[in-house]
């Protein structure tokens, strides 16, 4: 199935959809395991801790991986959008796709986020995709080992 083509107009309603994403209580919608060979793995709960990231992922598998592209982030709203409809979603890349506001106006750089029992932080790098996916979502960094699973509130630390 590929993504499905918008109009201009459809293109306006949903992006307004997205504009009102939560701005400090949001839900974790999925959460996306990377796997070899392009493959997806969507568990209900991770465990994840700053040394490893999100067990399972294959970013804990690079030998030197960088610190701040830990996890990738992504706009549920709008990867509904752009996929065509929620089970293609996953196929972003993204680790954790939310219902949350992610615009740098909300979260910038530093900005801390709970899921569970974890506590994330908002990363400098910027996530401009691969070839595969050119849009910029976000990356955060563990600085709390916890358990997080899909419907958990994201809650935006003050």
């Amino acid at each position: 199935m590929r993504p499905r083509e918008l109009t201009t107009d459809e293109i306006r309603n949903e992006i307004n959809e997205v504009l009102q994403s939560p701005r400090d209580l949001g839900t974790l919608k999925y959460i996306v395991l990377r796997l070899p060979n392009e493959g997806r793995e969507t568990p209900r709960e991770a465990h994840v801790s700053p040394e490893g990231g999100l067990d399972g992922d294959r970013w804990g598998i690079v030998r030197s991986p960088n610190i701040k592209g830990q996890i990738s982030v992504a706009n549920a709203r709008f990867l509904e959008i752009v996929a065509g409809s929620a089970d293609r979603m996953p196929l972003s890349g993204d680790n954790l796709l939310v219902d949350l506001d992610l615009q740098k106006e909300n979260l910038p750089t530093g900005a801390r986020l709970t899921i569970g029992t974890a506590v994330f932080e908002v990363t400098d790098l910027p996530h401009t995709g691969c070839a595969k996916f050119e849009s910029r979502y976000g990356f955060i960094q563990n600085l709390e080992p916890g358990t997080i699973r899909v419907g958990d509130v994201i809650r935006k630390m003050m």
